[in-house]
């Protein structure tokens, strides 16, 4: 399936960057997918992986290293793949994992692929049946949010996540230039027949900004994605600029202290600040590997919709969630 997977190691050896490749020449239509392995502290405790359902990005995030070209969607199996090889490197007993993870959040639009995803959905769930199984989603406008929730309802481990990121729709725009996306408040409307119909709360994750940390963003938030239906995740900022540290602890205040202000209205909240983001691109959409992958080959890599590269007045920066 793959012609060839490259692995990088952070420094502190918490966290592993793979890299899946289908070069051309090799029969099958090029690809590249990067996943991430981490772990806290053992493997045997928690493992997390974020895996990609796309090679780029059609949505054309202005925060996300992948946003600027889309390749195609993978298949259900290129899917599946990704997280069993991760977890066959671990050498470790999947069975005597604490806490697993597995995460639909490192590259491309989850709901963009839904006929690919469902099934691969459902494969791993057979293969993991306690791994919790996470899609994040920027929320395009699709058909698929009703089968999403039907199949949820039957896999109790599937959990929903919305990149929402900014408290309106004028702010998030400049972020998720995408213009067939769901509004804030429709975001919390999926959220809302999600809990109703599987018992379980979605989260909306927030990546916290010198410009999105006020009292009147957290009062917004409330409105659109009220505490006793969402749970929230703060975000540290990573840089999609593998040039630019995101080891900075302004970003990191910045971020704790807003998750204080929705823990005061009542928010069950988390923040998550991964680690390897600065020497391995660790954060989901820094894609450094993939941004390389882009550039050589990019008779396969079809600019995104949402707009070719990012302006000087537009933000580059990017999510980094777990759950």
């Amino acid at each position: 399936m793959w012609s060839d997977i490259k692995v990088v190691d952070s420094s502190d050896q918490n966290v592993k960057k793979f890299v899946f490749k289908i070069d051309p020449g090799t029969g099958d239509k090029p690809a590249v997918a990067e996943a991430v392995l981490y772990k806290y502290p053992t493997y045997e405790d928690r493992t997390v992986i974020c895996c990609s359902t796309q090679s780029g990005c059609p949505i054309g995030c202005r925060f996300c290293g992948s946003g600027d070209y889309f390749v195609r969607s993978f298949t259900a199996d290129e899917i599946v793949s990704q997280p069993v090889h991760l977890l066959e490197s671990t050498g470790v007993d999947v069975s005597k994992i604490k806490r697993l993870q597995i995460m639909f959040m490192s590259m491309g639009e989850p709901m963009l692929n839904w006929k690919n995803l469902e099934p691969a959905l459902i494969k791993l769930h057979e293969l993991y049946p306690n791994a919790a199984l996470l899609i994040s989603t920027s929320a395009p406008t699709v058909d698929a949010y009703d089968d999403l929730i039907e199949l949820s309802t039957k896999i109790k481990t599937i959990g929903l996540q919305f990149s929402a990121h900014e408290s309106t729709d004028e702010a998030r725009d400049l972020l998720v230039p995408f213009k067939n996306k769901l509004t804030l408040e429709e975001m919390g409307k999926v959220g809302e027949q999600f809990l109703l119909k599987t018992g379980r709360q979605p989260f909306f994750n927030y990546c916290v900004h010198e410009k999105n940390n006020t009292d009147e963003d957290a009062d917004r938030l409330i409105k659109l994605f009220h505490p006793a239906v969402f749970q929230a995740t703060i975000s540290v900022i990573c840089e999609r600029d593998e040039a630019v540290a995101a080891a900075n602890e302004r970003q990191r205040q910045l971020a704790s202290d807003f998750m204080q202000k929705l823990l005061d209205r009542g928010y069950s909240t988390r923040m998550f600040d991964p680690a390897g983001q600065d020497d391995i691109g660790g954060g989901c959409g820094q894609l450094w590997f993939v941004q390389d992958w882009m550039r050589k080959n990019s008779e396969y890599a079809k600019p995104s919709i949402g707009n070719g590269k990012p302006s000087v007045h537009t933000p580059t920066n990017v999510h980094c969630t777990t759950n």
